[in-house]
């Protein structure tokens, strides 16, 4: 999509590449009615490249520890009081912090509450879902020159933040089921 991705790419002819732009697809034009097929794809790279552990503590500071928490993504985010040398660092924190508070907000919404247990800045939920909403509107705003084309889709994840983690929320359901020996024996049968 424009950006640069981690080098253990999933190519996008990967069956779970591709159960995953399904599951995507489906539901969030069905369940909740957004059929731009840039975010669908966008989601759904999401989900693969999120597979990749390593991906998830991708940002750092400057010393090289890993970052996973949002409230210290925000401070390494900030390019004029805090350390972030440009803005285009400040671009590369802000996607990184909506990628992952979509992600846990849609896939695993419980382990919000245990971030917040620990030493975590961003407290709850609802700030969580602010959090990302806002990354994503800033990236948006980077919407000149190699940005340009991807600029939009940010946009479109910034207003739709709530709806993108509903969405992802019923691909996390119907991958349960998925793993259910009851629903892995109907598909054994079938096929």
């Amino acid at each position: 999509m424009g950006d640069k991705r981690g080098v253990n790419m999933i190519p996008e002819t990967h069956p779970l590449q591709q159960l995953f732009v399904e599951l995507v697809r489906r539901h969030y034009a069905q369940e909740i009615g957004i059929r731009d097929p840039q975010v669908i794809g966008y989601v759904a790279h999401l989900l693969s490249e999120f597979c990749d552990a390593e991906q998830l503590v991708k940002i750092r500071t400057a010393s090289g520890r890993p970052l996973n928490d949002v409230g210290e993504m925000l401070i390494e985010s900030d390019p004029v009081y805090g350390p972030a040398p440009s803005f285009d660092r400040e671009r590369q924190v802000r996607k990184h912090i909506g990628d992952y508070t979509l992600f846990f907000a849609g896939m695993f919404p419980e382990s919000i509450n245990h971030y917040r247990l620990r030493r975590q800045r961003i407290e709850n939920f609802v700030e969580w879902v602010k959090a990302g909403k806002e990354s994503y509107y800033i990236v948006s705003k980077f919407e000149h020159f190699e940005y340009a084309k991807v600029a939009p889709v940010f946009a479109q994840l910034s207003q739709k933040f709530e709806d993108c983690v509903y969405g992802l929320n019923l691909v996390k359901n119907e991958l349960e089921v998925m793993q259910h020996p009851i629903a892995r024996r109907g598909n054994e049968l079938v096929m």
